[in-house]
């Protein structure tokens, strides 16, 4: 009998005194219930993505002594440790660190394996700073063999995945050494079905080498990524056997050589991607060292849905909404706005801006003299908006939330230094529909968001009777235009034929999504719950000309 203790722990990049604390307060839980190892995630000691930290030759030594300093801290605990971190590399030549995992085991150094496989694409950078490992070696506890990989060192099995990155398997050579367990840490971010597909690849692992795996993957937000948790163990059958929380710390123990089959738990993408995005939220704004939030409320469904996410993340008395009508706002999206304040328990308040247009209008009358008004004037509106958001930011030390979706970013349909401002794209990787399939769960036990806003036409309200369809494609039409072109990268000719819309229509499109790079790359963070992200993960030049 051992018991394994997978420690499912929110570490902050930087913030090794913290994060120690995490890890030897977990240590210590497991050590209480039994548990002769506790493993914790890919790189918890220093957090991850270190990015550029890794650079710094402090950071590097920091790493190393807090190493040092878990183990004193452990020493008299009766649990093992294994847990990640990143050590400056032994060569003076190449890379300047490696991405280890070690174990600690009444204070002696028992294993300090690197990682062999170092993603570089996507939102992964990893060739970027570590020196891959040469060779894989078991290591054993208490005459257990144990077989200790790194997140991407499981992701290239040739019997699973159709096209493999590498031409290596770590797992194949750590398989030859005869291990009784293999046990993974992770910093495995969240997407659409990502969870499903981490169980499948594992599951079809464990059957395959015919010992248990488990993972331990990281929690939280970091930036722009959000780590789901999910950590798991199957058995020998790649019969799941232990299942960590989603979006939330957790510890989970079990035998992994006698624990009973589980049932996978329900999942439900609509309310992962809601999950998702009120952790992402939560941890980015405390983890920048902020407590409170501003949101520009419009009466519109994409600013109600960051305001249930605001309200869900950080509570009711730490978000501020702001009403800012103009002279083309209708007065149901003032009421509709405080509706959706009054169902949230959120502070509402209204700054009327058509004294300010008027301003600024009069200002640019000598310039403008002989034009006639057009987007130019529409986009003043938002910039006000943002001008009035930026000075509550300043005067009460809180964040603004953008409420942009991935529909109107891809496309550009929004306003530089206007809409845009602001510290966080809440729902900039939710394409309008999915932003209505959300806020439609949201609503499914209680109303949440007023039905007036579910059912308005889409609207910027920025000049008389204007509807989003005046510059767009009905959002059922472009949304699937945009998945395919932006998440998956298919040509417009394939898109086209697979869907059955018009090619001129598709192309369209794609010179619309090709021609806004440049204010994409000026947009707040945006928190990743797809594939692809604008942002870190899709990497293109501004100055382009694209034949489409």
């Amino acid at each position: 009998m051992v018991k394994i203790a997978l420690a499912q722990i929110d570490p902050t990049v930087g913030d090794f005194t913290g994060n120690l604390e995490k890890i030897v307060a977990a240590s210590r839980r497991a050590a209480a219930q039994g548990a002769r190892l506790t493993v914790f995630s890919e790189l918890a000691i220093c957090g991850y993505p270190p990015a550029d930290f890794i650079e710094k030759p402090s950071f590097r030594a920091r790493c190393r002594t807090a190493v040092e300093e878990l183990a004193a801290a452990t020493r008299e605990l009766p649990t093992a440790v294994l847990v990640g971190v990143a050590l400056p590399a032994e060569s003076e030549g190449g890379k300047p660190a490696v991405n280890a995992a070690v174990l600690l085991d009444k204070g002696h150094l028992l294993l300090e394996q690197h990682k062999r496989l170092l993603p570089f694409y996507d939102v992964f950078d990893e060739q970027r700073y570590f020196v891959p490992a040469k060779s894989q070696q078991v290591v054993e506890l208490d005459g257990v063999r144990l077989a200790v990989t790194i997140c991407e060192d499981a992701w290239n099995d040739k019997a699973f995945w159709p096209r493999r990155l590498y031409s290596v398997d770590p797992v194949e050579e750590l398989m030859r050494q005869r291990p009784a367990i293999h046990i993974n840490l992770s910093s495995s971010p969240f997407w659409h079905t990502k969870r499903e597909v981490r169980r499948r690849m594992l599951a079809a692992m464990a059957r395959r080498d015919g010992i248990p795996v488990l993972l331990c993957n990281q929690v939280g937000g970091n930036d722009s990524l959000i780590f789901d948790g999910s950590s798991l163990a199957l058995n020998g059958r790649g019969e799941l056997i232990a299942q960590a929380a989603s979006f939330a710390e957790d510890l989970v123990i079990l035998d992994p050589f006698d624990a009973p089959p589980i049932d996978a738990p329900e999942e439900d993408d609509t309310a992962a991607a809601y999950n998702a995005l009120v952790l992402g939220t939560r941890d980015y704004v405390r983890k920048c060292g902020f407590r409170k939030v501003l949101i520009g409320l419009s009466g519109g469904i994409d600013s109600a849905l960051v305001a249930a996410v605001a309200k869900d993340a950080l509570g009711a008395e730490n978000v501020l909404a702001i009403g800012m009508p103009s002279p083309y706002s209708s007065a149901g999206s003032i009421d509709d706005s405080r509706h959706l304040a009054e169902n949230l328990g959120i502070r509402f308040e209204t700054i009327g801006i058509s004294g300010l247009f008027q301003e600024y209008a009069q200002a640019l009358e000598p310039l403008f003299a002989g034009t006639s008004p057009d987007l130019t004037e529409e986009n003043i509106q938002s910039r006000i908006r943002g001008n009035l958001l930026m000075a509550l930011s300043n005067k009460f030390s809180a964040l603004v939330l953008t409420t942009g979706n991935k529909s109107e970013m891809a496309v550009g349909y929004c306003t530089l230094y206007g809409d845009m401002v602001g510290a966080l794209a809440v729902i900039g990787d939710l394409v309008k529909t999915r932003v209505y399939a959300v806020c439609r769960w949201l609503n499914r036990d209680h109303e949440v968001i007023p039905q007036a806003i579910l059912e308005k036409p889409p609207s910027a309200e920025l000049r008389p009777g204007q509807m989003d369809t005046d510059s767009l494609p009905p959002y059922d039409v472009l949304d699937p235009i945009l998945e395919a072109y932006v998440e998956r990268y298919e040509t417009p000719e394939h898109i086209a034929q697979t869907y059955g819309f018009p090619l001129e229509l598709v192309q369209q499109v794609v010179h619309l999504v090709e021609r806004s790079e440049y204010k994409r790359q000026q947009a707040a963070p945006v928190l990743k719950v797809t594939s692809k992200s604008f942002g870190m993960g899709r990497r293109f030049p501004i100055a382009v000309k694209v034949q489409v």
